[in-house]
């Protein structure tokens, strides 16, 4: 049995073993406080806020078991209320981009509230990373630490119909391991459904400078094909030859330069496997200085590989200024502006079919050799 296998399996036992953690009878809609929360296993730990169920700091070692912290944030929550590029929070009710702010479904048009232009980003003015959740359980001890995020989304909140309960669990496991688990169900009205985890990564640290030097390879033979306000056209194109051909391990800066807008990636991709089901690869990423590398499995048919492109003086964790590339962003996910193409994976969820998200993370310092 394949390493890979070995984990899979390990994460599907943290699954069912946490699966009275997520949504329940007892779910709690009064909101609560804004904090942080900290868990830790062995050279790991990770910050959490429940402004946005976001990912505030995360600490693992290099080859020399010097610690650092691998993803983009701020020192206060203010700063987490007034960010514009939803560092490291869950976006939603729908991720990515949703065409001329519209889509039908069951024969209804819904208007959703524009918010990038005359389109939908990451679910609208004030989606899932602009309020409040409840914690929950919050287990902080013992072998798997975990924390569960809840929120009530309302009908008609940004335009999306019906009222929808929505859970993130993050769970440090095995060794070195991440597991994030986002589940929803619909309690009257279908409703499309498309949860992302945005953290930015920098495996030199947050502070170290670009991404550019990093290796990584993506498990996707397909983009989706997007039109110049990012909205994709409902083609495919293969990657292979072109600057998005990472199917071999690469340089994120090693074709940056022949895109067609030199801004950098920020392109969806289609993983190799199936749509939706079984946990799949998605990518691993290797900084060649620090030794740290981080794979990558999810359930979901997507990835949005993004490199930071609108960042530009931001003043971030210790006072550090982030600009563009400063990260890069692996947001597994349905394929964006699924609602209006019937040719994409459906992320339409109704209360007899509710959504499950998974993503695994695992950190090592081994090399980036057979991956």
């Amino acid at each position: 049995m394949t390493k890979l296998s070995l984990s899979l399996l390990f994460l599907c036992f943290i699954i069912l073993a946490s699966s009275s953690l997520g949504l329940s009878k007892s779910y709690e809609t009064k909101p609560t406080k804004v904090s942080t929360y900290v868990l830790k296993k062995g050279d790991i730990s990770i910050k959490l806020t429940n402004w946005g169920a976001t990912i505030v700091s995360l600490f693992v070692p290099d080859r020399y078991g010097k610690l650092a912290d691998v993803v983009l944030g701020y020192d206060t929550i203010n700063e987490y209320k007034n960010d514009t590029s939803y560092i490291g929070a869950v976006v939603g009710r729908v991720a990515n981009r949703i065409g001329g702010a519209k889509f039908t479904l069951n024969g209804k048009t819904y208007k959703i509230v524009a918010n990038e232009g005359k389109n939908v980003l990451h679910g609208g003015k004030i989606g899932f990373s602009d309020v409040v959740w409840n914690v929950k359980k919050y287990h902080n001890e013992g072998p798997t630490p975990y924390i569960v995020f809840t929120y009530h989304s309302y009908d008609g909140e940004q335009g999306f119909p019906g009222d929808l309960l929505v859970s993130v669990t993050y769970t440090l496991s095995g060794h070195n391991k991440l597991s994030v688990k986002m589940e929803a169900k619909a309690l009257n009205k279908p409703t499309p459904v498309n949860l992302a985890q945005h953290a930015y990564w920098n495996l030199g640290g947050h502070n170290s400078g670009n991404i550019l030097s990093n290796y990584i390879k993506i498990f996707g033979s397909k983009i989706t094909l997007v039109d110049s306000q990012l909205i994709p056209t409902g083609k495919f194109a293969e990657v292979k030859g072109t600057p998005y051909d990472f199917l071999k391990p690469r340089q994120v800066g090693s074709r940056i330069k022949k895109l067609a807008k030199e801004n950098g990636y920020d392109i969806n991709y289609v993983l190799d496997g199936t749509p939706y089901g079984a946990l799949k690869r998605v990518a691993v990423v290797y900084d060649k200085k620090s030794g740290r590398s981080m794979k990558l499995s999810t359930n979901a048919p997507g990835v949005q590989f993004y490199t930071s492109n609108f960042l530009k003086d931001v003043k971030g964790k210790g006072g550090f200024v982030y600009q563009p590339r400063a990260a890069l962003c692996l947001e597994t996910q349905g394929f964006p502006d699924a609602v209006n193409h019937p040719n994409f994976p459906s992320t339409i969820v109704t209360p007899e079919k509710p959504y499950n998200h998974i993503m695994l993370f695992e950190f090592s310092t081994r090399p980036m050799y057979n991956v």
